[in-house]
């Protein structure tokens, strides 16, 4: 009972959190000029960067079925996407129940019984890889961007790259030996994952008809990508708006169209998760491989 009393405090506060900080944007910025933005979208634009999206998500459960085979889940890719699919459902529209990678994690022990501690290792490297290549092309990005903002801060960006992949490797090899012989592959997965993201993005930049600070919009969308892991909302749900508005305040960004940008690619993540209720009703099938 007092867990049960304790999930729903917490998410109580983050739906809390979320409400306030989207709050705090409207007193920043007005609500029509949002809409305004959002109403001259072009829906060919929308639709390629729904199928990007997809696409980002098809090779992230890809790059966790690489973590799951090396400790010993030989899970096929078709039943872990429908894992991962159902994973994404219940993080976004069931954050008071069990969150996706909890859920995720409780199958893959239950069916192939690997051991928590190696469960719970995979599912945590499958999101710092993630994150490492959010960092990683940021700082691409930050590099490419002719904003003043940046220019200060360039050789240690750029020193930033390589030292932050070396400090990972090591970190996967005195933590997490087991699954060491997939760090390159994971990583490769992962730099594919970000790029189709940032091609989705770029979509709905062409869809809002945004030409100029292309790259300033992409760094700012990796920013928040990353800030919106941090489990204080649900879903991400206004820490990325928050950051797209103070990004586009320090780039000098037009701080509609960035919320405009934060709003319609929530709403693509918001689709595609909904998919996986069918597996909410109907729990996918685990087949395995050789």
């Amino acid at each position: 009972m007092t867990e049960r009393l304790r999930k729903k405090g917490i998410t109580a506060l983050k739906i809390i959190i979320s409400a306030v900080l989207i709050y705090f944007i409207f007193t920043k910025i007005e609500l029509k000029d949002v809409l305004q933005t959002l109403k001259k979208s072009h829906p060919l634009y929308l639709f390629l960067a729904l199928l990007s999206f997809v696409l980002s998500k098809v090779l992230a459960a890809f790059r966790t079925n690489l973590y799951f085979h090396q400790i010993g889940a030989k899970i096929s890719q078709l039943s872990n996407l429908k894992l991962y699919l159902l994973g994404m459902f219940y993080n976004l529209f069931l954050p008071g129940g069990i969150g996706g990678d909890a859920y995720k994690g409780y199958v893959i022990q239950k069916e192939y019984q690997p051991g928590t501690k190696k469960v719970v290792s995979s599912l945590l490297l499958d999101r710092l890889s993630g994150m490492l290549l959010l960092f990683v092309y940021a700082c691409v990005l930050a590099l490419l961007a002719k904003n003043v903002f940046f220019q200060s801060f360039y050789w240690l960006v750029t020193a930033a790259i390589p030292l932050s992949v070396i400090a990972f490797w090591f970190v996967n090899k005195i933590f997490f030996i087991t699954t060491l012989p997939v760090f390159w592959k994971s990583l490769g997965f992962s730099a594919l994952v970000q790029l189709a993201q940032l091609i989705s993005v770029l979509c709905i930049l062409k869809s809002l008809s945004v030409s100029m600070d292309t790259i300033e919009y992409l760094f700012v969308f990796l920013v928040s990508s990353i800030v919106s892991v941090i489990p204080l909302t649900i879903g991400g749900i206004g820490s990325r708006e928050v950051t797209f508005l103070y990004g586009a305040e320090w780039l000098g960004l037009n701080a509609s169209t960035s919320i405009g940008i934060s709003f319609t690619f929530f709403l693509i993540t918001a689709l595609t998760s909904l998919f996986g209720v069918i597996y909410h009703f109907k729990k996918p099938r685990l087949d395995s491989v050789d």
